[in-house]
């Protein structure tokens, strides 16, 4: 079994968009978390079967504030 670390986020209309760093262009999106789960899981198998996942170690995330 391997795992690897999702980035979730929440669009403007809605939608949750989820991409796998070590995959490159391994991202689905759904209108539930549910849907979404099973999206990405199928989405990193198709994407394992023509590429070798990128090993990365996901440290975090941050917030940066600038002046705009």
């Amino acid at each position: 079994m391997k795992e690897f670390s999702v980035i979730i986020e929440k669009d403007e209309d809605g939608y949750f968009v989820a991409s796998v760093p070590a995959l490159r262009g391994c991202h689905t999106q759904a209108k539930s978390l549910d849907t979404l789960m099973k999206r990405i899981k199928e989405a990193i198998e198709l994407c394992l079967e023509v590429e070798k996942p990128t090993p990365n170690e996901f440290i975090g995330v941050q917030k940066v504030a600038i002046n705009a």
